[in-house]
Protein backbone atom coordinates (compact mmCIF):
# COMPACT_ATOMS: atom_id res chain seq x y z
CA UNK A 1 0.00 0.00 0.00
CA UNK A 2 2.71 1.91 0.60
CA UNK A 3 4.57 1.92 -2.27
CA UNK A 4 0.90 2.48 -4.34
CA UNK A 5 1.18 6.17 -2.16
CA UNK A 6 4.56 6.84 -2.98
CA UNK A 7 4.06 6.34 -6.72
CA UNK A 8 0.77 8.84 -6.60
CA UNK A 9 2.43 11.21 -4.72
CA UNK A 10 5.38 10.98 -7.27
CA UNK A 11 3.84 12.41 -10.00
CA UNK A 12 3.07 15.74 -8.18
CA UNK A 13 6.75 16.09 -8.00
CA UNK A 14 7.23 15.11 -12.03
CA UNK A 15 4.96 17.86 -12.92
CA UNK A 16 6.56 20.27 -10.11
CA UNK A 17 9.78 19.53 -12.25
CA UNK A 18 9.00 20.01 -15.61
CA UNK A 19 7.19 23.09 -14.63
CA UNK A 20 11.00 24.29 -13.26
CA UNK A 21 13.03 22.76 -16.45
CA UNK A 22 14.49 26.12 -18.07
CA UNK A 23 13.91 26.34 -21.68
CA UNK A 24 15.31 28.10 -24.74
CA UNK A 25 14.08 31.50 -25.71
CA UNK A 26 13.69 33.15 -29.46
CA UNK A 27 16.13 36.26 -28.30
CA UNK A 28 18.75 33.79 -27.39
CA UNK A 29 18.95 32.02 -30.82
CA UNK A 30 16.02 29.68 -30.70
CA UNK A 31 16.02 25.91 -30.28
CA UNK A 32 17.34 24.55 -33.34
CA UNK A 33 17.49 20.93 -31.93
CA UNK A 34 13.65 21.46 -31.01
CA UNK A 35 12.66 22.72 -34.78
CA UNK A 36 14.58 19.67 -36.82
CA UNK A 37 12.36 17.41 -34.36
CA UNK A 38 9.56 19.30 -34.77
CA UNK A 39 10.32 19.28 -38.83
CA UNK A 40 10.97 15.58 -38.60
CA UNK A 41 7.86 14.44 -36.57
CA UNK A 42 6.43 17.06 -39.34
CA UNK A 43 7.19 14.45 -42.17
CA UNK A 44 6.51 11.70 -40.45
CA UNK A 45 2.96 12.84 -39.74
CA UNK A 46 2.61 13.90 -43.57
CA UNK A 47 4.64 10.21 -44.84
CA UNK A 48 2.04 8.14 -42.66
CA UNK A 49 -1.37 10.45 -43.30
CA UNK A 50 -1.14 12.13 -46.84
CA UNK A 51 -4.55 14.56 -46.39
CA UNK A 52 -2.60 16.34 -43.50
CA UNK A 53 -0.35 17.87 -46.59
CA UNK A 54 -3.40 19.13 -47.68
CA UNK A 55 -4.42 20.55 -44.67
CA UNK A 56 -0.93 22.21 -43.83
CA UNK A 57 -2.13 24.90 -47.52
CA UNK A 58 -5.25 25.71 -45.90
CA UNK A 59 -3.97 26.61 -42.33
CA UNK A 60 -2.52 29.72 -41.09
CA UNK A 61 -0.43 28.32 -38.81
CA UNK A 62 0.82 24.60 -37.26
CA UNK A 63 2.16 24.29 -34.24
CA UNK A 64 3.98 20.64 -33.45
CA UNK A 65 4.77 18.91 -30.74
CA UNK A 66 7.39 16.28 -31.59
CA UNK A 67 7.59 14.91 -27.85
CA UNK A 68 4.82 14.56 -25.47
CA UNK A 69 5.33 12.06 -22.65
CA UNK A 70 2.57 11.12 -20.76
CA UNK A 71 2.34 8.96 -17.04
CA UNK A 72 0.12 8.13 -14.98
CA UNK A 73 -1.55 6.11 -12.08
CA UNK A 74 -5.13 7.66 -11.00
CA UNK A 75 -3.80 11.31 -11.18
CA UNK A 76 -1.97 11.89 -14.53
CA UNK A 77 0.78 14.09 -16.38
CA UNK A 78 1.70 15.25 -19.48
CA UNK A 79 4.10 18.13 -21.30
CA UNK A 80 6.07 18.52 -24.00
CA UNK A 81 7.43 20.96 -25.85
CA UNK A 82 6.66 22.66 -29.62
CA UNK A 83 7.23 24.90 -32.70
CA UNK A 84 4.51 26.86 -34.25
CA UNK A 85 5.01 27.27 -37.99
CA UNK A 86 3.51 29.79 -40.71
CA UNK A 87 2.46 28.38 -44.22
CA UNK A 88 5.76 29.45 -45.50
CA UNK A 89 7.34 27.24 -43.03
CA UNK A 90 8.75 30.08 -40.65
CA UNK A 91 9.07 29.96 -37.11
CA UNK A 92 6.66 31.94 -35.76
CA UNK A 93 7.48 30.93 -32.12
CA UNK A 94 7.82 28.29 -29.63
CA UNK A 95 5.45 26.17 -27.10
CA UNK A 96 4.69 24.39 -24.07
CA UNK A 97 1.98 21.58 -23.55
CA UNK A 98 0.76 20.73 -20.39
CA UNK A 99 -1.51 18.28 -19.43
CA UNK A 100 -3.52 16.74 -16.01
CA UNK A 101 -6.08 13.79 -16.36
CA UNK A 102 -7.40 12.39 -13.04
CA UNK A 103 -9.78 8.63 -13.24
CA UNK A 104 -8.58 5.39 -13.59
CA UNK A 105 -5.49 5.12 -15.81
CA UNK A 106 -2.18 3.45 -15.63
CA UNK A 107 0.82 3.47 -17.66
CA UNK A 108 3.19 5.72 -19.67
CA UNK A 109 3.87 6.76 -23.28
CA UNK A 110 5.46 9.16 -25.17
CA UNK A 111 3.52 10.52 -28.70
CA UNK A 112 3.83 13.70 -31.12
CA UNK A 113 1.02 16.07 -32.13
CA UNK A 114 0.19 18.62 -34.74
CA UNK A 115 -1.94 20.92 -34.45
CA UNK A 116 -3.13 23.05 -37.73
CA UNK A 117 -4.54 26.39 -36.84
CA UNK A 118 -7.11 27.46 -39.61
CA UNK A 119 -8.65 30.91 -38.43
CA UNK A 120 -7.18 34.21 -37.39
CA UNK A 121 -9.15 33.60 -34.14
CA UNK A 122 -7.07 30.13 -33.01
CA UNK A 123 -3.72 32.04 -33.78
CA UNK A 124 -5.12 34.91 -31.57
CA UNK A 125 -6.26 32.45 -28.59
CA UNK A 126 -3.19 30.55 -28.89
CA UNK A 127 -0.15 33.57 -28.82
CA UNK A 128 -2.72 35.77 -26.26
CA UNK A 129 -0.81 35.47 -22.25
CA UNK A 130 -3.40 32.99 -21.71
CA UNK A 131 -2.51 30.65 -24.06
CA UNK A 132 -5.03 27.88 -25.60
CA UNK A 133 -6.97 25.59 -23.33
CA UNK A 134 -8.14 22.52 -25.31
CA UNK A 135 -11.49 21.97 -24.53
CA UNK A 136 -12.24 25.72 -24.00
CA UNK A 137 -12.43 28.33 -26.91
CA UNK A 138 -12.00 27.60 -30.55
CA UNK A 139 -13.09 23.68 -31.70
CA UNK A 140 -10.62 21.38 -31.84
CA UNK A 141 -10.99 18.41 -34.01
CA UNK A 142 -8.87 15.52 -33.22
CA UNK A 143 -8.54 13.91 -36.93
CA UNK A 144 -7.87 9.75 -36.76
CA UNK A 145 -6.95 8.16 -39.76
CA UNK A 146 -10.26 7.36 -40.99
CA UNK A 147 -11.40 10.61 -40.46
CA UNK A 148 -8.05 12.12 -42.61
CA UNK A 149 -9.44 9.92 -45.53
CA UNK A 150 -12.18 12.22 -45.97
CA UNK A 151 -11.14 15.32 -45.46
CA UNK A 152 -11.66 17.89 -48.05
CA UNK A 153 -11.52 21.74 -48.27
CA UNK A 154 -15.44 21.84 -48.37
CA UNK A 155 -15.32 19.71 -44.82
CA UNK A 156 -13.02 21.83 -42.90
CA UNK A 157 -14.81 23.85 -40.41
CA UNK A 158 -13.44 23.76 -37.68
CA UNK A 159 -11.00 26.37 -35.86
CA UNK A 160 -7.88 23.20 -34.86
CA UNK A 161 -7.69 20.48 -36.20
CA UNK A 162 -5.10 18.17 -34.04
CA UNK A 163 -3.26 15.06 -35.68
CA UNK A 164 -2.08 12.28 -32.81
CA UNK A 165 0.54 10.37 -33.72
CA UNK A 166 4.20 8.22 -33.50
CA UNK A 167 2.63 6.60 -30.05
CA UNK A 168 4.99 4.56 -27.84
CA UNK A 169 4.20 2.54 -24.90
CA UNK A 170 1.39 1.54 -22.93
CA UNK A 171 -0.88 3.77 -21.65
CA UNK A 172 -4.81 2.86 -20.51
CA UNK A 173 -8.02 4.46 -19.10
CA UNK A 174 -10.49 6.80 -18.42
CA UNK A 175 -10.54 10.17 -17.24
CA UNK A 176 -11.13 13.51 -17.04
CA UNK A 177 -8.14 15.45 -18.97
CA UNK A 178 -7.35 18.63 -20.13
CA UNK A 179 -4.24 20.51 -21.94
CA UNK A 180 -3.14 23.90 -22.14
CA UNK A 181 -0.74 25.31 -24.40
CA UNK A 182 1.13 28.27 -23.64
CA UNK A 183 4.44 30.36 -25.68
CA UNK A 184 7.22 30.02 -23.64
CA UNK A 185 9.26 32.39 -25.27
CA UNK A 186 8.13 35.83 -23.27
Amino acid sequence: MIRYLRLILAIPLMLVAMACSTNPTVANGGDPELEAEARAALQQLFDGTPKAKDLQYQAKAVVVFPSIVKAGLLVGAQGGKGVMFGPDGKILGYYRARGLSYGMQAGAQSFSEAMFLMTDSAITSLTSGTGLSVGVGPSVVLVDAGMARSMTTTTLKADVYAFIFGQEGLFAGLGVQGQRIVKFDQ
